[in-house]
């Protein structure tokens, strides 16, 4: 029975093209907020040439799987300036949980490995804010519509529809119950208990291009 050498057991996993993949999930939250402050600065080390596509055609080594909203003014790759390959993306209206969102985060992280799941809410999100309005005139959406609401509605009722800041603050409530719901996925509970799956929380500012980590 031979056994590896400590310098073989230290060594970055490595796919064929040589790029080091990123296994540990405190690790790929700081190239998240790495790459949002290349952002911010106007410094992006990525763009999205086809040549950056072709070289990521062979296989994939995502180190994280991002769960955001449908806003056109949030592109999740550009805001953390990641490469073809570095992420997985899910979206939808007000980042809502279905099962497909659950079993494409469920996919990340038993097939593909992803050491970190982030959910990223936005300022001035649509879908928070028709959930206030809607829940203020006691006027539900009809259609498929009307599950987005009801699926933001307990982080608004828990914030409390007067408050003038409820909007804002049923966003950042609604983003942590997200966070707590895909900690019980199949399979990521027993990841995080041996620190090999982390579940965080963002929020993206729009006028900024700033990520806040929320705690």
């Amino acid at each position: 029975m031979t056994g590896s050498s400590p310098a073989e057991q230290a060594a970055p996993v490595r796919d064929a093209s040589d790029r080091a993949r990123i296994v540990r999930p405190a690790d790929a939250l700081a190239e998240l907020i790495a790459g949002n402050r290349r952002f911010v600065s106007g410094r992006p080390q990525h763009g999205h040439e086809v040549s950056a596509a072709a070289a990521a055609s062979g296989g994939q080594l995502p180190h994280a799987v991002v769960l955001g909203c449908i806003d056109s003014r949030v592109p999740l790759e550009a805001i953390f300036d990641q490469t073809f390959g570095s992420i997985c993306v899910v979206r939808s209206g007000g980042h809502v949980v279905d099962r497909a969102v659950l079993g494409s985060i469920g996919f990340a992280v038993s097939a593909l490995r992803v050491p970190l799941i982030m959910v990223l809410g936005h300022v001035r999100c649509g879908a928070v804010d028709a959930t206030v309005q809607a829940l203020r005139d006691g006027d539900r959406p009809d259609g498929d519509v009307g599950y987005l609401v009801d699926e933001i509605a307990p982080a608004v009722q828990a914030v409390g529809l007067d408050d003038p800041e409820a909007p804002d603050k049923a966003m950042r409530a609604h983003v942590r119950r997200t966070v707590h719901r895909l900690r019980e996925v199949t399979g990521v509970p027993a990841a995080v208990a041996a620190g090999k799956v982390a579940v965080a929380g963002a929020v993206y500012d729009l006028d900024t291009g700033l990520v806040e980590l929320l705690t």
